[in-house]
């Protein structure tokens, strides 16, 4: 008798592995998006208390002059600043779990006296340390951010000189030079990563484009900013600032929340 019931069991076990194999395959869970990483309050105040030191007036002083404009008797600087994010390698590659963007710079608005307006681009260095890498004219950035909802930040795709309202799982062209998509339509992230895919996945660091000197995303090194800084094209300086922006967030964001734990925890 125990032989058959070895075989029954035998038998069992091939027919319930067998109805398993013919099943259908439960799909596995999609891949959990990153979403860009929120500036601290401190580091926002830093940004807009690096805009109002004599260096930096200095820089947009520069800026108001160019083109043989009269330079400004007075310049205001406003008293907050917009955290601008800019299109994300990783998300160009393809990689699901990619955000869309990093942060660049914080926009912060210089106003002369007659009227004229500059974006003073604040961003940290690795010690944490925030300085003024570059004046722009106009505030592109500022004008754009009432259309943000409640939800969303500011997102550049520089090639175009593209800006979009992103939000968890949409963007949204408010604007651009080479528009790409209908303006004021929202695009699901996964349509969007498509597309930038399509337009840039060639053009990334280490390609053969960005090795023969393309746009795409190449990097340099910037020139220390000893010298008030000349007005930057903002496609080339985007591509710039970009590269080097991410590295030195991370870095003070990361000190940042060792020394907001460290304060938490003392007696």
């Amino acid at each position: 008798m125990p032989r058959p019931t070895r075989f029954r069991l035998s038998t069992v076990a091939f027919v319930v592995a067998a109805l398993a194999l013919s099943a259908p395959q439960a799909h596995a869970d999609p891949v959990r998006r990153a979403e860009v990483v929120p500036l601290p309050r401190t580091a926002l105040d830093a940004a807009v208390a690096a805009a109002t030191t004599p260096q930096a007036i200095s820089f947009a002083r520069t800026n108001f002059k160019q083109g043989g404009h009269p330079e400004p008797a007075t310049i205001t600087v406003a008293g907050s600043g917009l955290p601008v994010y800019a299109l994300a390698p990783d998300f160009v590659r393809g990689d699901p779990a990619a955000a869309p963007g990093r942060f660049a710079y914080v926009a912060v608005v210089a106003t002369a006296d007659d009227g004229r307006q500059a974006t003073m681009a604040a961003a940290p260095d690795p010690d944490g340390t925030w300085h003024i890498t570059g004046v722009l004219s106009g505030a592109d950035e500022h004008h754009l951010a009432p259309n943000l909802p409640t939800n969303g930040v500011l997102l550049n795709e520089p090639q175009i000189n593209g800006w979009y309202a992103l939000t968890p799982t949409a963007v949204t062209l408010l604007q651009a030079s080479l528009p790409q998509t209908p303006l004021n339509t929202p695009i699901p992230l996964t349509d969007y990563q498509h597309q930038v895919n399509t337009r840039y996945a060639d053009k990334l660091p280490g390609s053969t484009y960005q090795n023969n000197s393309g746009l795409g995303f190449k990097v340099t090194t910037p020139a220390p900013a000893a010298q008030p800084p000349p007005t930057p094209n903002r496609t080339l300086w985007w591509l710039t600032l970009t590269a080097i922006a991410a590295v030195a967030l991370t870095t003070a964001t990361l000190a940042w929340r060792r020394t907001h734990s460290q304060r938490r925890h003392t007696p």
